[in-house]
């Protein structure tokens, strides 16, 4: 085949509320110019919402904003205003936090806020007084923060799910999470097809964000495994999506969670090697794809990608060996080519031996 397909298979067809999710420049990614361990400059006009909630818009969404007891899928980061401490990432947890408006913890209060105000893929700077985030005491737990402290979050929507009743992941049963992630993963595999693929990698996100590792860690038996068959196929997907968004570190690192829970993954082998390939790691990729070989004998995507490294081996093998030829002469008379050649490489072997001798000289003066 080609390539590898994505996962079609569902655990569940039942029909779910609306999914409201929309395109956005980057989802789970460095924002551009920063690398987030300070908040981010911010020029566009400020929006207040409240008296003690205010927005700088950095990212727009799409679409319309989720209404009361939606369960918004998000990233933040956040920090305290004055000092600039950095206190919470979940970008760098590589998980998304879910948040259902309404229902949220009080310290969680502004953030609620401005997360009602935001559109599906908006990314904003929410300015936060104290009064509506940790309060007059703070905390002094996990996430640390002091008395009395102003707040900012940076923050991304990935995407919402409209609902009545605003159920969150913790009161669901094993199944019903199950089947909401399978449910998610299927419509990225729609997007995915349509090459929607910002889309698509909301979706497998949303459905990740099911499969949490609080919730993996409870699982035994069937229900291990039927979690697995809907998370492993997500990452194996957004990896392809970062393959043809040319984000190849982050398909390898989508590829190394599968490879985790299963070493002998083919498709994961498969998609980290041409993730390495298109980094220049030709011999970390030789292995995954012969890895990928072991497994699926038969794949001719396999067969291709191997034999293009080797071409490619080929290739360079030739270049050099007409550098080399151009290095030692190259003429055509073969006695001279040889004499050039036997002249440079005693030259070659006396210098050697000269800085053998210099070292070894310093070393005993040291030794002394």
């Amino acid at each position: 085949m080609d390539e590898y397909p994505l996962e079609q298979q569902s655990q569940s067809h039942e029909q779910e509320n609306e999914i409201v999710t929309e395109g956005s420049a980057f989802v789970d990614g460095e924002p551009p110019s920063q690398d987030g361990s300070v908040p981010p400059k911010v020029d566009s006009q400020m929006e207040v919402l409240d008296e003690k909630v205010s927005k700088q818009i950095i990212k727009e969404g799409h679409g319309s904003k989720p209404s009361k007891y939606s369960t918004c899928f998000l990233h933040y980061r956040a920090w305290t205003k004055h000092t600039q401490h950095k206190f919470e990432d979940t970008w760098q947890e590589q998980q998304p936090i879910e948040l259902v408006l309404g229902k949220e913890k009080k310290e969680m209060t502004g953030l609620a806020m401005g997360v009602a105000s935001m559109k599906s893929g908006e990314r904003a700077l929410l300015h936060i007084g104290w009064e509506l985030g940790y309060g007059k005491d703070g905390n002094f737990s996990f996430p640390n923060v002091p008395p009395m402290a102003d707040l900012l979050y940076e923050v991304e929507v990935i995407g919402f799910d409209e609902t009545k009743e605003g159920k969150a992941r913790s009161d669901m049963t094993v199944e019903e999470r199950i089947g909401a992630a399978d449910r998610r993963k299927m419509d990225g595999n729609n997007l995915f097809k349509e090459d929607k693929l910002e889309e698509a990698m909301q979706q497998y996100e949303m459905a990740i964000a099911y499969m949490g590792d609080d919730f993996m860690f409870q699982l035994y038996g069937k229900y291990q495994d039927m979690a697995l068959a809907v998370k492993n196929p997500c990452h194996l997907n957004m990896a392809a999506c970062l393959i043809k968004l040319k984000r190849y570190d982050e398909a390898i690192g989508h590829c190394n969670i599968v490879l985790t829970e299963e070493e002998k993954n083919p498709k994961a082998l498969f998609r980290r090697g041409k993730a390495k390939a298109e980094l220049g790691q030709m011999d970390s990729a030789r292995e995954d794809f012969r890895k990928a070989q072991k497994y699926a004998p038969d794949d001719n995507a396999i067969r291709r990608e191997l034999r293009g490294i080797a071409e490619q081996e080929k290739a360079v093998y030739q270049k050099q060996k007409e550098m080399y030829k151009g290095i030692f002469g190259g003429g055509r008379d073969e006695s001279g080519v040889k004499a050039k050649s036997r002249n440079c490489l005693i030259m070659l072997w006396q210098w050697l031996v000269s800085l053998f001798s210099r070292i070894l000289g310093r070393n005993r003066v040291k030794a002394d």
